[in-house]
């Protein structure tokens, strides 16, 4: 099928002015979670932090290194039991936690810290290594240093907020970006009378690439879902490109039900489209894979670009996807950018 030619660029400004301000009055910012303690970046990051706190605290009345190590083993024996058990358990209550008010959720924690810190010093005093057992002292300090890993907590989900509504407002600029638009309504005009069964399924298409990037905004989707609506999209551009657009899926099922922001790889491919498609006469061609290794999910979307065709983008789409990946998955979340030999390649590596 002959290619359709590309529409006449039209005022972006003026849709995305008058159409994006009103989208986003009507959706409320997401909120972030202060008890967002189940990520093994968190729980590292409290357990290093507690760990340096008791190890300054058993260099007091130590006159050697010797009997520094012995103090901050005993302290251990206690303090990383207490912690490990205070992590799970506002974990296990993150959801009953956050319906808290503010005052009720700092109190709930230290409460919660006291108690892990007489779980330490009841483990200890049962094995007598603690006499007599110091339970006012293990409580108090508990507290403490509960409130202090909250007010990390609350930080990062204070920065969490206006990070994730951002990067909200990117994707939805992306989403109804009007040239893409344009581009699909008028390559829909020009299958009405010779294909209207293709036309009527590009518009679809579109209403559902539409009905995604305007819905709620939700913590997370299954890869499969985004999947699906990838190849809507690569549906609608394929139309327009023609035999320019050669697209390969190589697709693991048991990895579909791995967790990923909504709308973070539909972008990746649009990414693909924009600088290997696009500029190019001769097309390029596309590839997304999946594939479950273990615990882990490994994506991969790879894109050739002919030598001194491709156009060289911002990165924001890109920076974009990363920041986001992160504040899912944190740690367990990898994402790597490659290109050469004329071939440009994403992966993205997610837990199962």
């Amino acid at each position: 099928m002959k290619p359709l030619p590309d529409p006449q660029p039209f005022g972006e400004s003026t849709l995305l002015g008058s159409f994006i301000p009103g989208d986003e009055e009507a959706v409320p910012p997401p909120r972030a979670s202060m008890f967002d303690a189940c990520h093994v970046g968190v729980v590292l990051r409290a357990v290093l932090f507690v760990e340096a706190v008791a190890g300054v605290g058993a260099m007091f009345g130590a006159n050697q290194v010797v009997d520094w190590l012995l103090r901050f083993s005993l302290v251990t024996g206690g303090v990383l039991p207490a912690t490990l058990a205070w992590l799970i358990a506002v974990c296990a209550l993150k959801s009953r936690l956050n319906r808290l008010d503010t005052s009720s959720q700092w109190l709930a924690g230290m409460v919660l810290g006291a108690v892990a810190g007489l779980y330490g010093c009841g483990l200890l005093a049962l094995i007598g290594l603690l006499q007599p057992a110091p339970w006012w002292a293990s409580a108090a300090s508990g507290a403490l240093l509960s409130a202090m890993v909250l007010a990390g907590l609350f930080w990062r989900a204070k920065a969490r907020t206006p990070a994730a509504t951002a990067a909200r407002l990117a994707e939805l600029q992306s989403r109804i970006r009007p040239h893409f638009l344009f581009n699909t309504l008028n390559s829909a005009i020009a299958l009405v009378r010779a294909e209207p069964a293709k036309a009527e399924a590009v518009l679809e298409d579109l209403s559902e690439l539409f009905r995604h990037a305007l819905a709620d905004p939700a913590e997370s989707v299954t890869l499969g879902q985004e999947i699906a609506l990838a190849q809507r999209y690569l549906a609608i551009e394929q139309v327009r490109f023609g035999e320019r657009l050669q697209v390969q899926w190589s697709l693991d099922a048991s990895a579909d039900e791995a967790k990923l922001p909504p709308l973070l790889l539909q972008p990746l491919v649009e990414n693909a489209v924009r600088h290997g498609v696009e500029p190019s006469a001769s097309g390029a061609q596309l590839r997304i894979s999946t594939l479950r290794r273990g615990g882990k999910v490994v994506i991969k979307v790879t894109n050739s670009t002919p030598a001194g065709v491709g156009e060289r983008g911002n990165g924001l789409a890109l920076a974009n996807v990363r920041e986001r990946l992160v504040l899912l998955h944190d740690v367990q979340a990898q994402f790597k950018t490659v290109f050469k030999d004329g071939v440009f390649q994403v992966r993205l590596e997610i837990p199962a």
